[in-house]
């Protein structure tokens, strides 16, 4: 018998902090594909990779982006 662990998903998203794909997802108005189209147009917060299979979000950018999706526009540090 496999050992299964019983987490109880967080009801928000934490405001701090960095979150991938999966913790994010039960939040987001669009699926996965939409999200990177919009994140590849500029539209939507941009990744931060940690490694080659590590990508997070910065999730103060995600709560403005879910806040008003349609006009969140990417910051651009110089």
């Amino acid at each position: 018998m496999k050992n299964q662990l019983n987490l109880v998903p967080n009801q928000t998203l934490p405001v701090d902090g960095m979150s991938r794909w999966n913790q994010i997802a039960p939040f987001a108005p669009m699926c996965r594909e939409k999200f990177r189209q919009l994140v590849k147009a500029g539209r939507a917060p941009q990744p931060i990779k940690f490694s080659e299979r590590c990508t997070a979000y910065s999730n103060r950018e995600l709560h403005k982006f879910f806040a008003d999706p349609l006009n969140y526009k990417v910051e651009v540090s110089k």
